[in-house]
C-alpha cells in the first residue's frame, strides 16, 4: 500500500470516527429528566381558583391560554407545553398536596408561579429537597430569590423588601414628617413590607411609623384595623394587603371620611379587582409601584407589544378582563418561562432550566415598562429589581417620576 493511500484511509478513519462523534453528541445533546420528551414539556402549579384569593385565578387561566397560543404554534423546539393546575384554595396544606401530585404522579419537569406567599413557603424545602425547579413563584417575599439557601426556588415578583424600601424612599422624600399607620397581611409577604419599609427609613422608622395593624388572610373584615390606625392620628397608611382586603380598606377609609396619604403594594392594583369593586370616587390618589404596562392606560393603545397582547386576549382568552393587570402578569410570566424553555434547547433537565434561568440577560417582555428588563446571575435571582411610581387617577393608573432600583442586596 502506497504513502497515498494509507493517508487517505487515515482521514477516512478519521472522517468515520468524527462523524459517529458528532451523531454521538447530537443524541447526547438530547437530555431529559421526568417530564420531558420529544414532544412534551410538563408543567405544574397551584393556583387559588377557589377561597380569599381567587381574584388571582385569572392568572393561572391567561398562563392555560398562552400555553395553548404556543402549542398551537408549534411549541417550544418542537415540544408541547402542557400546563397542570390544581386549585390549592390559597391554602397551605393544600397546596403541599397538590404539589406532591404534580411531581409524584404527574412527574412534572418543573413547578411554575405557584401564588402566593404561605403557599409557596409550604412547599420550597419539598421542592429543593427533591430537585425541583420552584420557578418565578408568584410572590416576592425575600426568601424566594435565597439561590444559597435554596438553589432550586426563584421568585418572580419584585422583592417584597426591595419594594418597600422604595416606599421609603419615596415618603422620605415627599412626606418627610409623616405620622405612617401600617396595615399589613400577618405572613412573610407582609413582615417583608413591614421590614422593608423600616430598612429604608433607617433611624426615623421608629419616631414615624406610629402604629401597626395585622390582619389574617382567613378573617372576614379588616374594620376594626382601619378604624384603629385612623383613631391614633396616622396621616399616611401604608397599606400591604391582598386584593379582598385592599378593596375593604380604600371602602372603610373613605366611610371613615379619612383622607391619609394611601400606599398601595403591587398586588392589589388591579382595576377590575380592586378599584372597581372599592369605587372608583374611593380610589383617586392612591399611590403604588409598577413594572409592567397597565392594560387600562390608553397611552398604551399604539405600543406593539399592548397590540400583541390583545390580539392574544381576543383570540385564546376572550372571556378575560382586557383592563385587568392580572391578565398582563399571566401573560408576561409565562412569556419569561417560555424563554427559559428556548433557551435550554434539548438539554431539558432540571440542572439546565435552573442554569438558563439564572443567566437572564437583558430580557424585554412584551409588556415592561421601557426600560425595565429582566437580568439574572447564580448569585442574584432578582427577576425584576426596577420598579416605576404610579398613583391612580380616575379609572386607571398614571406614572410620575423617574424608573427607581433597588441596589441593595441585602
Amino acid at each position: 500500500m502506497n504513502h497515498h493511500d494509507h493517508v487517505n484511509r487515515i482521514a477516512a478513519a478519521c472522517l468515520a470516527v468524527a462523524l459517529v462523534g458528532t451523531a454521538s453528541t447530537a443524541l447526547a445533546q438530547k437530555k431529559y429528566d421526568p417530564g420531558a420528551s420529544d414532544t412534551e414539556i410538563r408543567v405544574g402549579q397551584t393556583m387559588p381558583f377557589s377561597g380569599p384569593a381567587s381574584a388571582y385565578s385569572t392568572i393561572g387561566k391567561a398562563q392555560a391560554a398562552y400555553f395553548r397560543m404556543i402549542n398551537e404554534q408549534g411549541g417550544i423546539n418542537g415540544r408541547k407545553v402542557n400546563l397542570i393546575q390544581y386549585d390549592d384554595a390559597y391554602n397551605p396544606p393544600k397546596t403541599v398536596e397538590q404539589v406532591r401530585k404534580l411531581v409524584e404522579s404527574d412527574e412534572v419537569l418543573l413547578t411554575f408561579q405557584i401564588l402566593g406567599t404561605a403557599p409557596n413557603a409550604a412547599v420550597q424545602k419539598y421542592l429543593n429537597g427533591k430537585k425541583v425547579p420552584h420557578l418565578f413563584a408568584s410572590t416576592g417575599a425575600s426568601r424566594f430569590t435565597d439561590p444559597k439557601n435554596y438553589p432550586w426556588t426563584m421568585g418572580f415578583n419584585p422583592n417584597y423588601q426591595t419594594e418597600g424600601r422604595i416606599y421609603a424612599r419615596y415618603i422620605l422624600e415627599n412626606y418627610p414628617s409623616a405620622k405612617i399607620g401600617v396595615l399589613y397581611q400577618n405572613d412573610d409577604m407582609g413582615k417583608d413590607y413591614l421590614a422593608g419599609l423600616k430598612h429604608g427609613l433607617g433611624a426615623k422608622a421608629a419616631s414615624m411609623i406610629i402604629s401597626e395593624a395585622s390582619y389574617e388572610v382567613t378573617d372576614p373584615t379588616i374594620d376594626s384595623q382601619i378604624v384603629k390606625l385612623k383613631t391614633v392620628g396616622a396621616d399616611l397608611l401604608y397599606d400591604m394587603s391582598t386584593p379582598k382586603f385592599s378593596a375593604q380598606a380604600i371602602r372603610k377609609v373613605a366611610e371613615l371620611g379619612w383622607k391619609p396619604v394611601h400606599i398601595l403594594d403591587i398586588n392589589s392594583q388591579s382595576v377590575g379587582g380592586v378599584f372597581k369593586p372599592a369605587g372608583f370616587e374611593n380610589s383617586q390618589g392612591i399611590i403604588s409601584v409598577n413594572y409592567g404596562k397597565d392594560p387600562g392606560d390608553s397611552s398604551w393603545d399604539s405600543d406593539a407589544g399592548m397590540k400583541k397582547w390583545r390580539a392574544f386576549m381576543d383570540k385564546y382568552y376572550p372571556d378575560g378582563d382586557k383592563n385587568s393587570s392580572f391578565n398582563t402578569y399571566g401573560y408576561s410570566t409565562a412569556q419569561l418561562l417560555e424563554v427559559v424553555l428556548r433557551q435550554c434547547g434539548d438539554d431539558l433537565t432540571r440542572d439546565n432550566i435552573m442554569k438558563q434561568a439564572a443567566s437572564l440577560k437583558n430580557v424585554q417582555l412584551d409588556l415592561a415598562l421601557p426600560g425595565i428588563i429582566a437580568n439574572t446571575t447564580a448569585t442574584d435571582y432578582r427577576v425584576n429589581k426596577q420598579l416605576q411610581m404610579i398613583r391612580f387617577k380616575g379609572e386607571g393608573w398614571e406614572s410620575f417620576g423617574p424608573i427607581l432600583t433597588d441596589d441593595s442586596t441585602d
